[in-house]
């Protein structure tokens, strides 16, 4: 679950995607029923107007806006660390807010990179030499002052490493050395420098578990055999058992897409799930295994209604009930069940899950469309008028 992972960040991107771009494109192939465009029959149900909602995240984190603006605004390096010195142990609120800031560093550099106010030669563009820029531009100066003040931060050095993995994957997608061997071995090397700078994180805070999840996503990229992979997870699970957003970036290293399998990645999530303690969310990982393996055309009306499906859905909904509203992935199951709850015409269910994230869809599956926006704009509007069809009572206006 790529988007999710190195996203639940790059989802986080204030506005701009990078994920969908990596994905297949659903929604327009399958054989559901079309959806329809700029429908927001939502009027009266209290839901945010489609054109304020916001992209950036999936769920508020209002410290975490705060302090990015600033740092940007400013290029002070000092809001984004304390805001992450102030997270301390909540490490899976941790893991999203360092994707969250590295995601925004390497915007900013991109950015900056478009306009023609930084390096374009990628070894250099990932490079954060003490030299400061000539001109006061916003190119993610604060992250390199960061790490040049402050080498002993474990903060910044886990933000540092999970933009160096964002930098690595920008490079394999983007411009004409796309998957060419220049492009590769770019890549590469800025992958291998991002495990460094992670395996230094990770001795600067033994406890913490935030390093060792982003080298789970170097590992499926660097292609690490099985064992190495497998010994990296028994870190993981050491450090941190339940986090879900450990086992969301695990999981695509055992997926079709990965070294795995539908059967590999369906065997990992369901083990997770069933050795889980109460109030966790692993429940729901089968969900996002389901949605990771769909078929690219779906010929069969009733797949949504099938076993596997519902059975995925029962989960994630029951997980969702066993955690606190603010826990930091819940957003991100709720935004899934969405999509599978209007597929499967469970509208009613739907209806309770939007009325619960409303307002953010910075999550996959939105992301996977290019315009968060507008393809949740259209799952809202279906699940409206599914549910007042089957004979739901309007809101009050």
């Amino acid at each position: 679950m790529e988007a999710l992972l190195v996203l639940i960040a790059l989802v986080a991107i204030f506005g701009v995607a990078v994920y969908p771009a990596m994905r297949r494109r659903r929604l327009r192939q399958d054989g559901s029923p079309g959806l329809p465009q700029g429908l927001d029959r939502t009027a009266g149900y209290g839901f945010v107007p489609s054109e304020e909602l916001d992209v950036r995240l999936p769920g508020p984190d209002r410290e975490l806006v705060e302090a990015l603006e600033e740092t940007q605004r400013t290029q002070d390096w000092q809001p984004v660390a304390r805001l992450l010195a102030f997270t301390g142990d909540e490490y899976e609120l941790r893991w999203q807010r360092v994707q969250s800031v590295a995601g925004a560093a390497a915007m900013e550099l991109a950015r900056s990179r478009a306009h023609g106010s930084a390096v374009e030669a990628p070894q250099e563009a990932v490079s954060f030499s003490k030299e400061q820029p000539a001109a006061q531009v916003r190119d993610a100066r604060w992250l390199r002052e960061w790490r040049a003040q402050q080498p002993r931060d474990h903060g910044g050095a886990q933000v540092y490493a999970q933009f160096l993995v964002f930098q690595a994957l920008a490079e394999s997608g983007s411009g004409s050395e796309s998957g060419s061997d220049a492009g590769s071995g770019a890549r590469q090397i800025i992958l291998e420098e991002a495990r460094k700078v992670a395996h230094d994180a990770a001795e600067l805070a033994p406890a913490d578990p935030t390093p060792h999840l982003t080298e789970l996503v170097i590992a499926r990229h660097l292609g690490y055999r099985a064992p190495d992979f497998e010994a990296l997870w028994a870190t993981v699970r050491r450090l941190a058992p339940d986090h879900m957003g450990a086992h969301l970036a695990a999981l695509p290293y055992w997926s079709a897409k990965g070294a795995g399998s539908k059967e590999q990645a369906d065997t990992f999530a369901r083990t997770a799930a069933a050795r889980t303690r109460e109030g966790t969310l692993l429940p729901a990982l089968p969900l996002f295994a389901t949605y990771d393996h769909l078929p690219e055309v779906n010929m069969v009306r009733g797949l949504y209604q099938s076993e596997e499906v519902v059975k995925a859905i029962e989960a994630a909904e029951y997980a969702v009930d066993q955690v606190e509203d603010d826990h930091p992935v819940r957003p991100h199951v709720l935004h899934l069940l969405v999509w599978f709850l209007v597929r499967a015409e469970r509208y009613g269910e739907a209806m309770e899950a939007l009325a619960a994230v409303d307002g953010h869809v910075g999550a996959v599956p939105w992301v996977d469309e290019g315009d968060p926006a507008a393809s949740y704009t259209a799952y809202r509007a279906l699940a409206v008028a599914g549910w007042e069809a089957t004979g739901g009572a309007h809101a009050p206006h």
